[in-house]
């Protein structure tokens, strides 16, 4: 993305971060932590106007990981949806779906892992029960949560999705240009 933070362009009238913490508190499945670093202050006054908790991880600039295991860290309940901030094409009704569906089975399996699925690939957002906190707490690779859900694939409750939203996501400025044209059908 060069020296532009991809959180802060502008999105359908709002940020990128905005849009996707604005989907989050739209589903209405619970606390919603952010976890800032890069630019936090930034971050922080995009966000102020909306009810999520905003901490800052001193340690972003180690690794994705150290941002989560904040999260879970100050986070309650039974399970951890993992939201990527530069996801805003997951709508309010999809996090919905993918709580709805982690609760059901959760009934049926205390250390179930949900991940979104659409034509075969996996997407995000990730949900951990609260059996994987001290496991993701010590967990030591920077780059996310993956040997954690490899080291459990007996408990991966895979979620089939309509759209691909859950799989896209902006790494560039092309991806984030792509994003920003109105889909016609």
């Amino acid at each position: 993305m060069g020296k532009e933070n991809k959180l802060l362009l502008p999105f359908r009238g709002k940020t990128v971060i905005e849009t996707v913490v604005q989907n989050l508190v739209n589903a209405g499945i619970g606390e919603i932590i952010v976890v800032t670093g890069h630019e936090a202050e930034m971050v922080k006054r995009t966000l102020v106007h909306l009810p999520v908790q905003i901490v800052y991880n001193p340690d972003y600039e180690k690794g994705m990981t150290t941002s989560i295991q904040l999260g879970v860290t100050m986070a309650e309940g039974d399970g951890y949806m993992i939201c990527l901030s530069d996801m805003p094409m997951i709508t309010a009704e999809e996090y919905l779906f993918l709580a709805e569906s982690f609760e059901r089975q959760k009934l049926l399996n205390q250390e179930c892992i949900s991940i979104p699925l659409f034509e075969n690939k996996k997407g995000n957002p990730v949900i951990f029960s609260s059996f994987y906190k001290p496991a993701i707490n010590h967990h030591f690779d920077m780059e996310g949560c993956r040997e954690i859900i490899q080291s459990n694939r007996e408990n991966v409750s895979w979620v089939d999705m309509k759209l691909a939203n859950t799989l896209i996501d902006i790494d560039t400025m092309h991806d984030y240009e792509k994003l920003k044209v109105p889909i016609s059908i």
